[in-house]
């Protein structure tokens, strides 16, 4: 399983229900590596959404205690151990631990991140305001960086796509 975010320099991913920055380039990244894929979400971020519609091409997991989201292209559970359920059917269906992303928040990420193998992360080269946070891959001992893109540029904005890789076993 994958997981994938835009970070600041203190790992921070949002502020007040939004996203600390929009970088263009990220997003098209996030859209690239996603297409086609199996988006895993909390409430808060479907409901952040562009819209407030679900992800074009890809399927949309929400986890939320409400099950009021009826939308085409929405499942809803209620657990982690409903959506664990539900990613062994689309596994069933040709789909693999390489097509599910893990794409916030921050409790999602908590709870998803012993399933992960993969972390996408945009390294944001600012340190905002954030009251949302991912785990600081740098200091869990599990993980380690394993690729790093060049350094990029938005305005005077400074970030780079980095790959951090499991090194120990996942939970199954």
């Amino acid at each position: 399983m994958n997981l994938i975010a835009a970070v600041d320099k203190n790992w921070g991913i949002g502020n007040k229900g939004d996203l600390l920055v929009r970088i263009p380039l990220d997003q098209q990244m996030f859209r690239k590596d996603t297409l086609g894929k199996i988006c895993i979400m909390g409430r808060k971020t479907f409901e952040s959404l562009p819209g407030g519609r679900p992800l074009d091409g890809r399927i949309n997991i929400v986890l939320s205690s409400k099950r009021d989201i009826k939308q085409k292209g929405v499942y809803v559970c209620r657990n982690k151990e409903e959506v664990m359920d539900l990613l062994e059917k689309f596994k069933q269906e040709g789909y693999t631990e390489d097509d599910f992303f893990v794409i916030g928040g921050e409790e999602v990420y908590r709870r998803f991140l012993p399933y992960c193998d993969k972390a996408h992360i945009t390294m944001i080269d600012y340190e905002y305001v954030a009251d949302r946070h991912m785990i600081d891959l740098d200091a869990d001992p599990d993980w380690v960086l394993a690729a790093e893109g060049d350094e990029e540029s938005y305005f005077d904005l400074l970030f780079k796509f980095v790959l951090y890789v499991r090194k120990g076993p996942k939970e199954q």
